[in-house]
């Protein structure tokens, strides 16, 4: 498979870990939107949202629990942060690996919620 967040996770490609168990990768953002932009990913490869189903779907409960825990850890869950999952190129997403962007440490726009 030629997917970029497969090679990050299994270390083909080189990254900024900041967390890993056995079912997520979290990372930090090469290019990123805010002081804290962190990538959490799971390991298993899902190409978005759309692939989300009663089968697998407890890994997305545990990134949010993730997301919670390097809040806390970067040190912006008192301040506020958000997490981000686009789904499809037309949402913006450009990586197909289902992935959450956690983002804080500054007061962050707010465009389309």
């Amino acid at each position: 498979m030629d997917c970029l967040f497969c090679k990050i996770i299994s270390g083909e490609i080189p990254s900024s870990k900041v967390y890993e168990d056995d079912m997520v990768y979290a990372f930090k953002d090469i290019n990123p939107m805010a002081p804290v932009h962190i990538l959490i990913v799971p390991k298993q490869h899902l190409s978005s949202m759309n692939d989300i189903s009663a089968e697998n779907s407890a890994v997305v409960a545990h990134i949010f629990e993730v997301a919670a825990k390097l809040a806390k850890e970067f040190g912006i869950d008192e301040s506020g942060y958000r997490v981000v999952s686009n789904c499809g190129a037309d949402a913006g997403q450009t990586v197909f690996h289902l992935h959450f962007h956690l983002l804080g440490g500054t007061k962050l726009k707010v465009e389309m919620c």
